[in-house]
């Protein structure tokens, strides 16, 4: 990456290392998707190319040479000239390919005809290339690469009690709340008899009447999902009985029973604070989503800082210089950070477990404004 104009560039020079680290993940895909998508030009000179696996080099190689061969009948001479340096750039990067990887390759080739600025990018994206495509156009074609990064792992979130409920959603390192909602459900009655008994049908019906309302509300946020294939679990908690109660009462579409989890969480709290709760306590059952491992990081972070045991490291000198011995084990960056990808690249090449923390986790203001951002939990204490 360099910077030109005052413009940052995200630049990849392929070199004939292993085509294996070509490839990248969603968290990076993410931001080359947000960078591409700044780029614009007065005219088609901006290449998108998507080569999908098993389709020949050779091939591919021959469609970009016949294009730059017709390039000659372009009449602005900015246009051609453009679109050929673009074009001889993909060349040149593709013919260093020996074959194409199991997940396709990407490159996307162009230049600001204003400023100069240019830009050429080849990788193997963390999802197959479903389509064989090339495009010059006046924009960037993302549309392909924005369907890998669509969330896909979701984990549905309901806290239910006898007069309030929150509905929620668990997306990759992103804690949502959908939707909160409370009932009138009114406090004992003491009068006995047959009044008791009457009221206390009247107490039980408007639960039922509540927990119907969630369950609607539920499916109307979690069926759609589930039908397209993104929705891979749903996980319910609350205070007491009152979440055994509302799964046996069958509030929720049968489709979506068939995804609850079977541990039910007792979680005392409503609303984001409710839901943060019941994400942790269930953490066992959801090994491997980024929110919890985010959260886990952050707390063995504060926990090595509280205890001043030399386990950590802030400050981006110290923080690089540990990571090029392979002293971090993993790296907290703040999303916030305009440099996140220059640090996912250094974790990849040293070792460290990357750790992108999200707006939606509270502590991440804090950790942007006392350690700018970034910080290290080490694997061995260093004597400095």
């Amino acid at each position: 990456m360099f910077r030109k104009s005052g413009e940052e560039v995200w630049v990849f020079s392929y070199s004939e290392e292993k085509l294996e680290e070509l490839k990248i993940d969603k968290a990076k895909l993410r931001e080359i998707i947000k960078m591409l998508k700044k780029w614009k030009a007065p005219a088609t000179v901006l290449l998108s190319l998507y080569i999908p696996p098993g389709r020949p080099v050779s091939d591919v190689l021959n469609l970009l040479r016949q294009e730059l061969a017709i390039t000659d009948n372009i009449k602005l001479k900015k246009t051609r000239t453009t679109v050929q340096r673009a074009l001889t750039a993909a060349i040149d990067r593709l013919s260093k390919v020996p074959k194409i990887p199991d997940n396709g390759l990407v490159i996307f080739c162009g230049e600001d005809m204003d400023t100069g600025e240019f830009i050429c990018l080849m990788f193997v994206p963390p999802e197959k290339v479903p389509v064989y495509y090339y495009r010059t156009d006046k924009y960037f074609h993302t549309e392909f690469l924005e369907e890998m990064v669509s969330e896909t792992n979701l984990i549905g979130l309901i806290i239910v009690e006898r007069d309030a409920a929150t509905i929620g959603l668990l997306k990759g390192n992103r804690l949502v709340v959908v939707e909160e909602l409370e009932g009138y459900v009114p406090g004992k009655h003491h009068r006995g008899g047959q009044s008791q008994r009457r009221f206390d049908r009247i107490i039980e019906q408007l639960v039922n009447e509540f927990y119907k309302r969630v369950g609607e509300h539920a499916n109307r946020a979690f069926l759609p999902l589930l039908e397209q294939g993104k929705l891979k679990a749903i996980l319910v908690g609350g205070p007491a009985y009152s979440k055994q109660d509302f799964l046996e009462g069958e509030y929720l579409d049968y489709r979506l029973r068939k995804i609850v989890l079977p541990k039910l969480v007792d979680v005392a709290y409503q609303g984001e604070a409710g839901l943060r709760e019941m994400v942790m306590k269930a953490s066992d059952v959801l090994k491997g989503q980024e929110y919890v491992d985010a959260l886990k990081a952050l707390e063995e972070f504060k926990l090595h800082l509280a205890r001043d045991d030399g386990m950590i490291v802030y400050g981006e000198n110290e923080v690089k210089q540990l990571l090029q011995i392979g002293a971090i084990k993993t790296l907290l960056i703040s999303e916030d950070r305009k440099d996140v990808e220059h640090w996912l690249d250094l974790a990849k090449k040293y070792g460290a477990k990357p750790i992108v923390l999200s707006n939606e986790i509270p502590e991440n203001e804090w950790f942007m404004k006392t350690f700018n951002g970034l910080a290290g939990i080490l694997r061995y204490r260093i004597n400095y």
